[in-house]
């Protein structure tokens, strides 16, 4: 079986959590993580600029196969929410400009990937990050719901891989049935 390495991004304009599992089976372990922060006294431009130069030093480093990134909530705020946007957009160009598939998920969906509730808090997402990544050592927030966004595509993907070969069988054995039949 091949070993899979999975960066998740949690992408933010003050912080963009990440984090890189690899997988191999049923297997997930730790191979980094961290959190980028650009100066939030730096122009908006240059601090998307430090997201991009970041990330892109993070993929070339740990060689992910793919990358998973959280989508964001609705602001009631517009500006925020349009800031957030720009953010979200350098964790999702940085990895598809290095060739990588990128997927997104909801936070509903990661949090329940990883807690098993969709409502789960950050501290419960934390608590189970150190239970699941025990090598990862302490995490921040970012950090943690980064490796969390990761975890959350590693079971997506077994999941569409039991369906891929759930299908395969089913169709063999329309085959077998129809030969049979004749």
């Amino acid at each position: 079986m091949t070993a899979i390495r999975i960066l998740g991004l949690d992408p933010g304009l003050r912080r963009t959590g990440w984090g890189v599992i690899v997988v191999e089976g049923a297997r997930i372990a730790h191979v980094a993580h961290g959190v980028v922060a650009p100066k939030e006294t730096l122009p908006f431009a240059e601090r998307l600029l430090f997201l991009f130069d970041a990330i892109s030093e993070i993929v070339a480093a740990h060689a992910p196969d793919e990358a998973a990134v959280e989508e964001t909530f609705m602001n009631n705020n517009a500006q925020s929410a349009l800031k957030l946007g720009h953010a979200r957009a350098m964790a999702l160009l940085v990895p598809a400009r290095a060739g990588l598939p990128v997927a997104e998920y909801a936070a509903k969906v990661v949090k329940k990937a990883v807690v098993g509730t969709g409502s789960a808090d950050k501290d419960q997402v934390a608590y189970m990050i150190a239970r699941l990544l025990p090598t990862a050592g302490p995490t921040t927030e970012d950090a943690a719901d980064a490796l969390a966004v990761a975890i959350a595509h590693a079971n997506a993907r077994k999941a569409r891989a039991m369906t891929s070969a759930q299908m395969a069988i089913l169709e063999a054995t329309r085959r077998t049935a129809r030969k049979t039949a004749a």
